[in-house]
């Protein structure tokens, strides 16, 4: 007998964090929630981080999820934003394991391929998929999406990801 797994999906982000809360039993999905933590542009940095690690702690605790999805960071032409985007990301991710969740870890394009079967494509493209996937699925813009499209994508590889985290562990 399957039981339901409670899924967090992560895009991480300095100003916006986006996160999707799914319920999968074994092919089916249901949307639970989903929506944006943000931070204060005109405070410190290390203010800004702690914004984000506490509201994100706070939907972490608010709807107890089982396992965590996060999604990997691009390089871009700024470093000193890709920077910035790296140390937001390290905070979302150290608030599910500190919870005691795995977290797996997914490139834009593998979530894209798990949404709407290819590597590239638009948001609205991944925004209609979402809404054939879960029929009552409700998104405030394209980070709380975004977040539900990394969810969706670790509930399609979630055993694989399990195999790989246990062969690293090892």
């Amino acid at each position: 007998m399957q039981n339901t797994i409670r899924i967090i999906g992560i895009d991480p982000g300095l100003r916006r964090t986006g996160w999707g809360i799914i319920d999968t039993l074994g092919n089916s999905l249901r949307f639970v929630a989903s929506g944006t933590v943000t931070s204060d542009g005109d405070m410190d940095l290390a203010s800004r981080l702690c914004q984000l690690h506490d509201g994100l702690a706070e939907v972490v605790h608010s709807y107890q999820p089982d396992e965590a999805a996060v999604e990997q960071t691009f390089v871009n032409k700024d470093a000193v934003a890709t920077l910035k985007l790296g140390q937001a990301r390290g905070v979302v991710m150290l608030v599910p394991a500190r919870a005691g969740l795995p977290v797996s870890e997914y490139a834009p394009n593998a979530v894209k391929k798990a949404v709407i079967g290819v590597g590239h494509g638009e948001k609205q493209q991944i925004h209609m998929m979402l809404k054939i996937l879960m029929p009552k699925v409700e998104f405030k813009g394209n980070d709380a999406a975004d977040a539900l499209a990394i969810a969706v994508c670790h509930a399609h590889n979630r055993g694989a990801s399990r195999l790989r985290q246990a062969a690293l562990a090892g």
